[in-house]
């Protein structure tokens, strides 16, 4: 259920666990999964037992597509790229029938996703003004301006300043991105148009799960960047979420697993796709990779002051 939660993207918002091991993600995602009434996108449909697909690590019969296309993009680094294919021989060895898989419209899920998601949270946030949800700003005195007019008065005022004080520079940035893709004569070059693609992405997937029972491929294009590398070059952050927006474009469950290091010593992680609903087999597939590696166990070790 989504109730309670802030609003961001309302087509794209998810709850997921995160955990130390696969069971104990099961464990928890049986807990908090299943109807609630009080949000009308929670669907009434029977909780599977997660914690019983774990009890085997035999993946025989199982077919894993593998996001070949993926691994040769510009920008994933030798070490995500290693690592994916280490996986792909871990599960290989626990029976599973590896095959390659292409969803055509790849190139399209992050600018897809960055039109869709800026205008619905542009929409969602439009309701923290101040007045009645959010931060309330107390400096009133100093008029609000905007160029080439006059003050916009007290309420106006107030709104500007408490929305300008209660949101961060990226929350900012895509408001200003969604407004504008949602605009009266830009809607349907920007936000309907980015509906259509994602209507293809989704079509993608449903072909490649035709032919598998699950994806794999990797998580981020590279291991972790240092705090503020790419704060003003969004752009690059954007790009970070190559691999992962596409699951929530098309509606389907996806499983982060550590799988190993890279050279400096930070986390690396390989990504399970399912079709929808289907979380019962990633669970599955996750802990039998967990129990025949020991990737989960590994911890990074703190940087030194001086690094």
């Amino acid at each position: 259920s989504r109730f309670g939660l802030v609003a961001f993207a309302s087509s794209l918002d998810q709850v997921g666990p995160l955990a130390w091991t696969v069971a104990d993600a099961a464990l928890v995602l049986e807990t908090i999964a299943g109807f609630d009434p009080r949000d009308s996108t929670s669907l009434d449909v029977e909780v599977p037992r997660y914690t019983r697909a774990l009890q085997t690590n035999d993946l025989r019969g199982l077919r894993i597509g593998v996001l070949r296309e993926s691994l040769e993009s510009e920008g994933v680094s030798e070490s995500i790229r290693r690592s994916v294919i280490d996986s792909i021989e871990v599960f290989r060895g626990c029976g599973a029938e590896i095959i390659d898989i292409d969803l055509p419209h790849r190139e399209y899920w992050v600018p897809t996703y960055y039109v869709i998601a800026p205008s619905e949270a542009s929409s969602n946030l439009s309701r923290y003004d101040g007045a009645h949800y959010g931060h309330r700003s107390t400096d009133l005195e100093r008029p609000c301006t905007v160029v080439g007019r006059e003050s916009l008065g007290p309420l106006v005022t107030a709104y500007c300043r408490s929305r300008d004080e209660g949101f961060g520079a990226e929350v900012k940035r895509r408001i200003m991105v969604g407004s504008y893709a949602l605009s009266e004569g830009y809607a349907d070059q920007y936000y309907n148009q980015a509906l259509k693609v994602r209507r293809l992405i989704k079509t993608d997937y449903d072909a490649a799960f035709s032919q598998a029972d699950l994806l794999l491929g990797p998580v981020t294009p590279t291991t972790a960047f240092r705090l503020g590398e790419k704060i003003d070059d969004p752009i690059q952050m954007f790009l970070c979420d190559l691999f992962t927006v596409g699951a929530n474009l098309s509606g389907v469950p996806a499983l982060s697993l550590p799988a190993g290091q890279d050279e400096g010593g930070l986390p690396i992680g390989v990504q399970l796709q399912a079709p929808a609903l289907e979380e019962a087999r990633l669970l599955f597939a996750g802990a039998a990779f967990q129990a025949a590696t020991d990737y989960h166990q590994r911890r990074p070790q703190p940087a030194s002051q001086d690094s």
